[in-house]
């Protein structure tokens, strides 16, 4: 390391590349000023395919936000990224108002529990992909195996 450089990690940490309970590595936003590890504050959906995330200084009160496009979203989460966590309680009938599309196709139970397994934010674009390929293709219900093929000839194979 250069000598005018110095490694920035969070106050009592000797090592940056942490892990969570689960072996995979974190990435962590620090305070310049404050040497601390910022703490994760908000996750905002808009519903267009970005992410606008808020992280606040436990130290100084500092706010910074992560905002990424529809394209760089879908990136974080082919990556297996989770940005927060569920802030609000579960709804009564969440799951069917999520799963209900109106004049589109249905989805099987696997599709459904596949479709389960897509992280939260990036649901209803991953959704709407597999509907509107089965809306051109005049498919009535969307099964695991149309998944595929969807990922297949759509290039998405790699997410």
């Amino acid at each position: 390391m250069a000598p005018h450089t110095r490694r920035l990690e969070p106050a009592g940490y000797p090592d940056s590349r942490r892990t969570t309970h689960d072996g995979r590595r974190t990435m962590k936003f620090l305070c310049v000023e404050c040497d601390q590890q910022m703490a994760f504050a908000e996750r905002d959906l808009p519903g267009d395919g970005t992410l606008a995330a808020t992280f606040k200084c436990p130290k100084c009160g500092r706010v910074v936000a992560m905002l990424t496009n529809p394209m760089e979203t879908q990136l974080v989460s082919s990556l297996g990224v989770e940005i927060g966590g569920r802030t609000v309680p579960a709804e009564p009938f969440e799951t069917v108002r999520a799963n209900v599309v109106t004049g589109g196709p249905s989805w099987s139970a696997g599709a459904q529990e596949r479709l389960g397994r897509v992280p939260s934010f990036v649901r209803g674009m991953v959704k709407k992909i597999y509907a509107d390929y089965a809306k051109e293709r005049g498919i009535a219900e969307i099964t695991p195996s149309i998944m595929d093929t969807a990922r297949a000839e759509l290039g998405l194979e790699g997410m």
